[in-house]
């Protein structure tokens, strides 16, 4: 769907400050074209209309996972969201769900990265064959996993939007990596957390997680894979 010159897309921004009462939403009328993404036009706003409004971006093409919000009660990436894509004669543009909102579209990240198991990092250091040449200065290599930590997952959750307690998809994917690919990890740790009241059981399988997930990580899929461990360690054990 291309979008002829001088088109306008009405877009209603939600906003909150802290100390406000309570939230609000702002409308704009935003010039776009047939390659205008959510976040773009969102900068618009910000240096043409509105200083005030507080966003979250960095790298402009799906890596980094900052640019996270709702559109039209969908999750996606604001960097790499067509506006072209988004139906409807207004664009509603929310804070992703089911975390606390710091300000405007900025939520707070912490409570997500709290739910991750406290004694695995999310960074960890990589095995490399010892014969190998590594760049100067570099003592070692840094692993990082699929996930982004853009937090769209939780956001789509609908467990997550009753109970705070639930873990969440991310964490539980993070876990289940970390049994597929265990080098030097405690696996019986790892399944002792999952196991708990709010971890791998307390989901409904929805899939509304692999959704929603940028990045292929298919938190779902991950999560009944972690059952599946954890109900073949039952039997062993019984």
């Amino acid at each position: 769907m291309s979008a002829p010159a001088g088109t306008t897309r009405r877009f209603r921004i939600f906003r909150f400050k802290r100390g406000d009462d309570g939230h609000r939403y702002d409308e704009f009328d935003v010039p776009v074209h047939e390659r205008t993404t959510v976040l773009e036009a969102l900068r618009w706003v910000q240096l043409r209309k509105d200083p005030t409004l507080a966003l979250r971006h960095s790298c402009f093409h799906a890596s980094c996972g900052t640019c996270g919000v709702r559109v039209n009660g969908r999750e996606g990436l604001g960097c790499v969201t067509a506006l072209a894509d988004v139906s409807g004669d207004t664009v509603t543009v929310e804070p992703i769900a089911n975390l606390p909102v710091l300000n405007d579209l900025v939520a707070d990240m912490a409570p997500f990265v709290d739910r991750f198991p406290a004694p695995h990092p999310n960074v960890r250091e990589s095995e490399f064959l010892p014969q190998a040449d590594t760049p100067d200065d570099v003592e070692g290599y840094g692993r990082f996993e699929d996930c982004i930590e853009c937090g769209l997952c939780l956001s789509a959750c609908p467990v997550a939007a009753t109970d705070d307690t639930y873990v969440g998809p991310a964490a539980l994917a993070y876990a289940q990596r970390m049994l597929e690919e265990a080098r030097g990890t405690d696996r019986e740790a790892i399944l002792d957390w999952a196991d708990s009241e709010a971890g791998a059981w307390r989901c409904h399988a929805s899939f509304e997680c692999t959704e929603a997930c940028p990045s292929n990580v298919r938190p779902a899929q991950r999560i009944m894979a972690l059952r599946k461990e954890l109900g073949s360690r039952k039997k062993v054990s019984s």
